[in-house]
């Protein structure tokens, strides 16, 4: 009766004055969060400044188009921490169905007006004069759709007919147009995101050997085509190919090397002079270590594990399992690409193009982050909610 009563409050209430109310970990949420985003817009500006202006662009170009991401992060943010995350059980599917589409629309071919090719792949749509990346939207849709369709088979897990083929088939009707990108990788941690939040509401592990066994045949033959085959190669042995496949880590362990342990200083580093493609997105951890040095770099592992550590702190103390399936799946997002990231620049996982939560150059990526701040923020304050709608309603 008291759980109806609950629920029945929580449903009634999408937007309410007391979302605004603030507990530690809202707090904390909040802050590091900020001051790891203005960090970034710092160290963007440094690593994309004569890029820009090689281009014939104002030095400020990049910096200042994440910055008009980052106001649209923001309303983003506000709005997902102000909603009854419920909502999302109901938006589950709409979100999915989206993203699919527009997956769908970057793989069609002949479609260059909507979907143009950029350095050999296919994956922005610009729309309205606005530029969107769907493979970001789906790493967040599979976390929200998993999470909902894995509270309602929970009777099922048992069958792998019935319980768990239905999430495989979903997962790969997303990760196959984003692997046509190409991008192997993304593709590849939209279905670890998926595997790991059903097997956090208890899904059988032989079922997940079960399907990487017949999965395993078209991922060799993924990692076998061409570029790919050439960064494995180069990862595993850099001699290979020092002036093609492998020169971006090269130079990106170069930059960490002469960061030494304070850093060269701020705009004096010299690998985004030419010598380190992409280094304000890709590489941006690389030009962390070559201005900011071993301090820099141990500030951002650090910020990441605070903000991490958070998200896990409140799916445990999540509410209900929509909850904390959505808030463990949420930061294990922000924590797997930070850490490949990482892996990347310091030449310990094959390059993969994933960008650096809140500092790489890329606003999709930063909406949806934000965003996904926004949505633990909103789980955060459910338990504090709920208890004050049971007072209510008894009184």
């Amino acid at each position: 009766m008291i759980d109806s009563i609950g629920r029945t409050y929580r449903k009634a209430s999408l937007f309410s004055s007391e979302n605004w109310t603030r507990g530690w970990e809202v707090t904390a949420l909040y802050s590091f969060t900020t001051v790891l985003i203005v960090f970034g817009l710092i160290t963007l500006y440094s690593a994309s400044s004569y890029d820009a202006q090689t281009h014939q662009l104002p030095d400020t170009y990049y910096s200042f188009r994440q910055l008009k991401g980052t106001g649209l992060g923001l309303i983003a943010l506000i709005i997902c921490s102000c909603m009854n995350y419920d909502i999302w059980r109901k938006l589950a599917w709409p979100i999915l169905a989206v993203t699919w589409v527009l997956l769908i629309v970057l793989v069609l071919p002949g479609e260059n007006t909507f979907a143009p090719e950029i350095n050999g792949a296919r994956r922005w749509i610009r729309i309205a004069g606005m530029t969107l990346q769907p493979s970001e939207l789906a790493k967040v849709a599979i976390i929200v759709w998993t999470a909902s369709l894995a509270v309602r088979k929970q009777n099922q897990f048992m069958s792998l007919r019935t319980g768990f083929l239905p999430f495989v088939i979903i997962w790969s009707a997303m990760m196959l147009p984003i692997a046509k990108e190409p991008d192997l990788m993304t593709a590849l941690l939209v279905g670890f995101l998926g595997c790991l939040v059903l097997f956090m509401a208890g899904a059988r592990v032989g079922h997940f050997i079960f399907v990487f066994m017949i999965g395993a045949p078209w991922l060799y033959f993924e990692l076998n085509d061409g570029f790919r085959l050439e960064r494995l190669k180069s990862f595993f042995d850099p001699s290979v190919d020092p002036a093609g496949a492998g020169y971006q880590v090269r130079q990106s362990l170069y930059a960490f090397g002469s960061g030494g342990l304070q850093g060269v200083g701020f705009e004096q580093g010299r690998q985004k002079f030419g010598f380190l493609p992409e280094a304000h997105n890709d590489f941006i951890f690389a030009m962390i270590g070559e201005e900011w040095g071993f301090l820099g770099v141990i500030f951002t592992v650090v910020m990441y594990l605070v903000i991490v550590g958070l998200g896990f702190h409140i799916a445990a103390k999540a509410s209900d399992l929509m909850g904390q399936l959505l808030a463990a799946g949420i930061s294990s997002l922000i924590a797997m690409q930070a850490i490949l990231h990482m892996a990347v620049g310091l030449d310990l996982f094959p390059t993969t193009g994933l960008a650096l939560p809140f500092i790489s150059y890329g606003r999709s990526n930063l909406l949806v982050s934000m965003a996904c701040i926004g949505i633990l923020i909103s789980i955060a304050r459910s338990p504090q909610r709920t208890r004050r709608g049971l007072r209510r309603a008894r009184g």
